[in-house]
């Protein structure tokens, strides 16, 4: 129970950190894009190595070792590409006009003239907090799978996604001001789009108590590893580019796999 307890506390915070983007867009003078160009690719990096390296392996070990080296290995990439179809779909499923990718600096934020005519600008962050909880819903299961497992692996990627979820925050809460002048109301919808992530974990804890074994761990974590490693390419790099810094995202992606290599060796 307490590790239920700590992996659903760990997912609450990587979750809810849209609403630090929030606060940070409402209280920050300028956007620092150098900042988060290297935290962007930092999160990049911590997911990319932890993926390849110690979650995909996991998998193979669990699967290999129920199913034989063959099928076993067979069931590791098929679960791999599918957690990538996954939260491939989910993207898709998403209209490119309300996709949470848009960036968007804090200086929008900065004397703001509110047009009535502004309710569409309500609509697109209200369905950019959507949208964000879409996403975000198996980025939950990811970070309660892995804490439940591994609570350093758990907490590592709990915070590769965080920083992940800042320029979301962002992202829902300049529409929503700009279209209402209300920064609690901003700083609500920013704040609530995170708690789809507890909200997966919850769903994925119950679906899956009944009848968790070495399979369904090996096929479920094999699938994290597919899905964070799609979330890094087509989400935080491109993003981080966008910021208009790019040997920086680089810099930070080679960074974050160092940090996170040296922290798995650490607990050898």
């Amino acid at each position: 129970m307490d590790n239920v307890l700590f992996a659903f506390g760990l997912t609450l915070f990587a979750g809810l950190a849209t609403g630090i983007g929030s606060a940070v867009g409402f209280f920050a003078k300028r956007t620092n894009t150098k900042f988060l160009a290297t935290a962007l690719g930092f999160s990049a990096g911590v997911m990319l190595y932890v993926s390849f390296v110690e979650i995909f392996v996991k998998a193979r070990i669990a699967l290999t070792g129920e199913l034989g080296p063959v099928a076993g290995t067979w069931a590791t990439a098929g679960a791999f590409f599918g957690g990538m179809l996954l939260i491939g779909i989910i993207d898709r499923l998403v209209p490119t006009i309300e996709n949470p990718h848009e960036l968007h600096g804090v200086e929008e934020l900065r004397d703001a003239k509110i047009d009535p005519r502004s309710h569409p600008l309500f609509r697109m962050g209200v369905f950019t907090a959507i949208a964000i909880g879409i996403h975000n819903f198996p980025e939950g299961l990811a970070t309660f799978t892995a804490a439940m497992t591994d609570p350093t692996l758990g907490i590592a990627i709990a915070v590769a996604i965080a920083i992940h979820n800042i320029p979301e925050g962002i992202a829902v809460s300049v529409p929503v001001y700009y279209a209402t002048g209300d920064r609690k109301k901003a700083f609500l919808y920013s704040f609530s789009s995170g708690l789809a992530e507890p909200v997966g974990a919850g769903i994925g804890y119950i679906l899956l108590l009944g009848f968790f074994n070495n399979i369904v761990f090996g096929v479920l974590f094999a699938m994290v590893a597919g899905i964070m490693v799609f979330i890094s390419l087509d989400e935080l790099l491109p993003s981080a580019q966008k910021y208009g810094e790019h040997h920086l995202s680089i810099y930070g992606l080679a960074a974050g796999m160092a940090v996170m290599a040296v922290s798995l060796m650490l607990f050898l």
